[in-house]
């Protein structure tokens, strides 16, 4: 066989290999976010910041922003009504969508659970960030604004912390809902009741 030829189908193959080991290390390192991203999900609706915490310690301000939004969502009665199989996104992304009943949509008789998205992103297969996005209705928006604007004053040290004051999950969502609630009586809304089958 000509020399040329030997060293080109060597290098040929070579660069097959090294293509198909790349393609495999992809493959793996996506599974492993996957696997994480549901890890994610599970510690996340547990409730338990104990075992959410261990998961965000590469997660610079989405630690304290996910650990805050944890406590809203469990004393906002967050129930799980359809957990969708987390995906992969572009690049670095994984995305988990939750279908959820909470106080708040019910006191404003919204007459859907509305879906709640995590989109998750990794760096060397440790969560990095975490962005949330959702299919609340503008009423919600409304409400949320309303509140916001006629009982700033007892909801923002709470929900925000000051100087003097920690923000506590537990109080700011129940501070909300109570605003919620006042919104809906001022708007003659009917609060919906909560549904136990999913």
């Amino acid at each position: 066989m000509n020399m040329n030829l030997l060293i080109k189908n060597i290098l040929a193959v070579t660069a097959a290999v090294m293509l198909n080991s790349h393609a495999i290390a992809e493959e793996n390192n996506s599974q492993r976010n996957l696997q994480l991203a549901e890890q994610y999900i599970d510690a996340f609706y547990s409730f338990n910041p104990n075992l959410l915490n261990p998961l965000l310690t590469q997660a610079g301000e989405s630690q304290k922003k996910m650990l805050f939004y944890q406590g809203w969502a469990k004393d906002g009665n967050y129930i799980i009504k359809q957990r969708h199989p987390c995906k992969l996104g572009e690049g670095n992304e994984v995305l988990c969508s939750i279908r959820v009943q909470d106080d708040l949509v019910l006191a404003l008789g919204i007459d859907f659970d509305v879906t709640d998205t995590f989109h998750i992103y990794f760096t060397n297969n440790y969560i990095s960030q975490i962005k949330t996005s959702t299919d609340d209705p503008e009423l919600y928006h409304d409400a949320y604004k309303w509140v916001i604007e006629n009982r700033g004053e007892q909801v923002n040290p709470v929900c925000k912390g000051s100087k003097d004051v920690k923000p506590s999950p537990s109080r700011c969502v129940k501070l909300m809902l109570l605003g919620y609630q006042e919104y809906a009586r001022v708007q003659g809304l009917k609060p919906r009741q909560p549904k136990n089958q999913n």
